[in-house]
């Protein structure tokens, strides 16, 4: 398949996380802690909220999936003030995972998980080639451990639009093995900015599908593409899903399918025929 399907993608990546019917509740809630934030499409299915720019997608998936500190939300607060002002509003029923403080690597800094189960980890600290408030960190421990160069360069290989901004490692003088290995790397997919790290500390959790990342495209090329590029070494699922060779999950969609089901008349057949499908068929969908 030639570059141009490939590059005629510009619709950015965009986070879907996976509630047990409290979407509404959900995307209600980070409305209220984050500025510049309004919800901007909603079904029974789906919430869609957009805060400083990025677009969240809140679906009432059901009670199967969990969220998890795999995959957490590194977020540019612009100062101590505010920075304490969300923290403080983000906490309410949820915990600390590392407290707000001073650290080393931070004038401020804390993770933390929400009453929903989400985490983010604040910080005032601004990467310099970005200005993007909301940047999915990636967490490599486990089975994982170790793989999170291997996955940069698997993912930048596969968008186009993509770079590698940085890349900082662990010393010898670092506890627990981890030598060589990364403890905070930034790299750009589609234009967005995405984090990764490695931890060989024990954790009792790893990638699932409550924390997804959809890519919307143009035609049945690019789904063919995408779906056959992540889905190597991974897992093949319903709808649109897939899980990549490191336990990510993606969700390859066309770009119609809003479109096809904002119709009442046909919703339902859309439904019944994407439901039958692992990779979508945009013909089949459109022929519903």
């Amino acid at each position: 398949m030639g570059n141009q399907h490939v590059n005629a993608l510009n619709k950015p990546i965009y986070p879907c996380l996976w509630f047990d019917g409290n979407a509404k509740e959900a995307a209600k809630f980070y409305c209220s802690v984050f500025s510049d934030s309004a919800i901007v499409d909603e079904n029974p299915m789906v919430v869609t909220f957009i805060a400083a720019g990025q677009k969240f997608m809140c679906l009432n998936g059901g009670p199967q999936f969990k969220f998890t500190p795999a995959i957490s939300f590194y977020t540019i607060v612009q100062n101590e003030v505010d920075i304490q002002e969300v923290w403080d509003k983000l906490i309410v029923n949820g915990r600390a995972l590392i407290p707000l403080d001073t650290y080393p690597w931070s004038q401020k800094y804390g993770w933390l998980q929400d009453e929903f189960g989400v985490t983010w980890q604040l910080t005032i600290d601004k990467p310099e080639f970005s200005d993007q408030k909301f940047i999915p960190a990636l967490l490599f421990s486990g089975t994982n451990f170790g793989k999170a160069e291997e996955a940069i360069n698997f993912y930048t290989s596969i968008f186009e639009d993509s770079n590698i901004k940085m890349i900082s490692r662990y010393g010898a003088n670092d506890a627990n093995g981890q030598d060589g290995s990364i403890n905070h790397a930034q790299f750009e997919l589609n234009g967005k900015l995405f984090a990764a790290m490695d931890s060989a500390l024990v954790h009792d959790f790893d990638f699932n599908e409550a924390l997804s990342f959809v890519i919307e495209c143009r035609d049945q090329d690019q789904i063919d593409y995408f779906w056959e590029k992540l889905v190597e070494g991974g897992k093949e699922s319903q709808c649109g899903w897939l899980k990549d060779k490191f336990g990510v999950s993606w969700q390859i969609v066309p770009e119609i399918l809003s479109e096809l089901m904002s119709d009442p008349e046909r919703s339902g057949r859309v439904v019944q025929a994407f439901m039958k499908m692992n990779k979508f068929d945009i013909e089949e969908l459109k022929n519903a």
